[in-house]
């Protein structure tokens, strides 16, 4: 599994996990994050169980397995949580954020263990180390119950399935170019989105933050200008075609 360091501060950084090359191929393609603060970590949408090994594999070249100290899921589907019986075996004194609406549906992936620790609908917050991380709102996108993750300081937003793309292990990891990179999107999107307003609202919310990156569970980065080119497409976009 390839690792690379997305963003350093002074306090603390973000790490991206993703594009196995080992992975079956019928196994959807996801990206996992961690922020990394002093003994403190947490990792975002940890990965099927398909992908712990590699994912565990990775992740203790860059810290010591007892300071991944936070897990988060920002819904139930077992493309981002299915592994969490096995990081509850590895992790025995962690917490994993989620969720409040999903808890008995995640808690079957196995969790004995690990601390659930449920999410409000409004969202909240996470001390790791010494930065702040802020949990968004996200609700219907795709999941009834849905979360991102942002970093104000880093300007960060782990996005979930927002800005999604379905692609194989040998693309990059960042966005070269929005427009070539729409079609790649759209289906996925207009079909996995049910709600025009839910969409619009988080839209609205998100534009009030500041952010250089944002990170998907799948495909590629958007950075700098190219966030901002991506809500306003988002913005435009019917969802919910399904019907």
């Amino acid at each position: 599994m390839k690792s690379q360091l997305l963003v350093e501060t002074p306090t603390h950084k973000w790490l991206y996990f993703g594009r196995d090359p080992e992975k079956n191929d019928k196994i959807i393609d996801t990206n996992q994050y961690l922020v990394q603060s002093g003994n403190q970590s947490l990792l975002m949408d940890p990965g099927g169980i398909e992908l712990f090994a590699p994912m565990l594999a990775s992740l203790v070249r860059h810290l010591p397995v007892d300071h991944l100290t936070y897990l988060f899921a920002s819904h139930q589907d077992p493309d981002i949580i299915s592994s969490l019986g096995l990081w509850d075996q590895t992790l025995p004194k962690a917490k994993l954020y989620a969720p409040w609406l999903w808890e008995g549906f995640i808690r079957h992936f196995g969790m004995h263990n690990i601390s659930y620790e449920p999410l409000d609908d409004k969202g909240g917050k996470l001390q790791v180390g010494e930065v702040e991380l802020q949990f968004i709102p996200a609700h219907y996108l795709h999941a009834s119950g849905n979360f991102h993750v942002y970093d104000p300081v880093a300007k960060v937003l782990m996005s979930g399935d927002v800005g999604a793309a379905l692609e194989g292990a040998e693309a990059d990891i960042f966005v070269d170019d929005v427009a070539s990179h729409i079609p790649k999107m759209a289906y996925f999107h207009q079909r996995w989105m049910p709600s025009n307003r839910a969409k619009n609202d988080w839209v609205a919310r998100v534009r009030e933050l500041k952010i250089d990156y944002l990170c998907p569970q799948h495909g590629r980065i958007f950075h700098g200008e190219q966030v901002q080119e991506f809500l306003d497409w988002f913005a435009k976009l019917e969802v919910g075609i399904a019907v």
